[in-house]
């Protein structure tokens, strides 16, 4: 078996670049674009049938899923979203709701659950998987704050302002360090195939928060093109969440695009595994 190196965060210091925030407009441009990428959504694996669960980003809520909800139905998923409404922070009920509503799943299927997570949704789906591994098969996340170290969040002063007057007057902080929050807050990994989806254009969430140290045989950082608000509408991202979700369950394996999506993912955009690997050499 070929040597995997190990997979690390991004190397990134500091807030997203000040250009990148300002630009996240262009997610609205993104969305328009998305009929161009049917070719490669056609080309997307199908799935085996499992359920796959959907957690929106900070501020949203179901209907923001709708497109990542239609193409993985259309490629025979048996998707659900949260059902908790808006999500407004890492607030007690949902973080005892969500192991339950997982859990139940779960039961009603007979099947593990695959979990995708946007933006804040991804850190629920690690806290909700860390409680729940024997009802998780796999775990995406979409350009979510999963590393934030000791020194805190360094997502613009706009987007944690917000986080303050929705969510907790002392911020996401707040949060994090409930008791609840513990692993999430000392960082550690599951035992469950996870990939963390970011982008270098990403305005709300800077890549080295958005990406995790990790077990290659487990864990991958996949880096894609675009916004943070347009990820969920971004036909590159919605590929490789299809090819990530139709990886065996016995037998994952890391990214390694294919066909059209191995022609489209510009080689600039490899994940930083292969940087590792680059600068290992």
């Amino acid at each position: 078996m070929p040597h995997r190196p190990a997979v690390v965060r991004h190397s990134h210091v500091g807030k997203p670049h000040a250009l990148n925030s300002i630009l996240e407009p262009r997610a609205l441009i993104e969305m328009a674009l998305l009929p161009a990428s049917l070719p490669l959504l056609l080309q997307a694996p199908s799935g085996d049938g499992h359920p796959v669960l959907l957690l929106p980003g900070f501020l949203a809520d179901e209907k923001s899923l709708i497109v990542l909800k239609m193409f993985l139905q259309s490629k025979g998923y048996e998707v659900h979203t949260w059902g908790m409404g808006r999500n407004v922070g890492f607030r007690s009920k949902h973080a005892s709701a969500l192991p339950q509503k997982i859990r139940h799943l779960h039961h009603v299927t007979g099947r593990k659950v695959s979990l995708v997570g946007w933006s804040l949704g991804g850190v629920f789906s690690m806290y909700g998987a860390e409680s729940t591994l024997e009802c998780v098969r796999s775990i995406i996340t979409l350009g979510s704050p999963v590393s934030v170290d000791a020194s805190g969040s360094q997502s613009p002063p706009a987007v944690k302002a917000l986080y303050r007057l929705v969510s907790h007057r002392l911020g996401s902080s707040a949060h994090v360090m409930q008791p609840r929050a513990k692993a999430l807050r000392e960082r550690r990994r599951l035992a469950i195939p996870t990939s963390c989806l970011f982008s270098l254009g990403d305005g709300v969430v800077p890549p080295q928060e958005a990406t995790i140290d990790g077990d290659p045989a487990l864990h991958e950082n996949i880096q894609v093109p675009g916004s943070h608000i347009g990820l969920g509408f971004n036909g590159i991202v919605l590929a490789i969440v299809a090819d990530r979700l139709a990886q065996p369950e016995d037998n994952w394996q890391p990214f390694q695009p294919k066909g059209l999506l191995a022609r489209i993912w510009n080689p600039s955009t490899a994940s930083i595994q292969d940087e590792a690997q680059s600068s290992a050499n």
